[in-house]
């Protein structure tokens, strides 16, 4: 089932999946699929079927295996009319760039990661970047500066492709949230990635 924010009409859909811990109806997920819309695209949450059977059966269960990750992803960008840019929360947004980066169909003309999980928490070792290098659809990512799956550091050290940008939410953390001694609070630092996100999507747009 897909939850759709903004105009039906609009030239461009914007397709959000979730992290792997939290539903497609969190605060986070809900802020950028209304200030999307707001801006004049339409956008298609969904979730995954672990997830979606947490909501039905109220009991927690791990998150499903990439295949049928990745399949699940296949399914909504099927069901969507017209183009479409993909992205997400963590996974969401990393099983998103898996099928960027393999033979998109089409329809799919860009990518948006919110908190991109570059390795697992504590493991720098065992980068999640390899495929990176295949995606070709203008991609950009908001990261926060102290996200523990990768902080500003052990990502300006790695080499991107030209077509990936990386906006950064100072003192993030992987919600993008910054510790009050900051200065900053979350909605600062939510709202700049959301600015980033729409004024890159009219580029994408037909």
């Amino acid at each position: 089932m897909l939850l759709y924010n903004g105009p039906k009409r609009a030239k461009l859909t914007v397709a959000l999946a979730h992290g792997a811990g939290a539903p497609m109806d969190t605060p986070f997920m809900t802020f950028f699929a209304e200030g999307i819309a707001e801006a004049g695209y339409r956008v298609a949450r969904f979730e995954f079927p672990y997830m979606a059977a947490r909501r039905s059966e109220g009991r927690k269960k791990p998150p499903d295996r990439a295949p049928v990750l990745l399949q699940t992803w296949r399914d909504v960008i099927a069901e969507i009319d017209g183009p479409v840019v993909i992205g997400g929360k963590s996974m969401g947004g990393r099983m998103a760039s898996l099928i960027a980066a393999d033979n998109p169909p089409e329809a799919v003309r860009g990518l948006v990661c919110l908190g991109y999980p570059f390795y697992g928490a504590g493991r720098k070792d065992k980068p999640r970047t390899e495929h990176l290098a295949a995606i070709k659809v203008p991609t950009l990512i908001c990261q926060g500066t102290r996200d523990p799956m990768g902080d500003r550091e052990a990502v300006t050290a790695l080499t991107l492709r030209r077509n990936i940008r990386v906006t950064w939410a100072e003192d993030g953390d992987h919600d993008l949230k910054p510790r009050k001694a900051s200065g900053r609070t979350a909605d600062d630092n939510w709202r700049q990635a959301l600015d980033a996100i729409t004024a890159l999507l009219p580029r994408w747009a037909p």
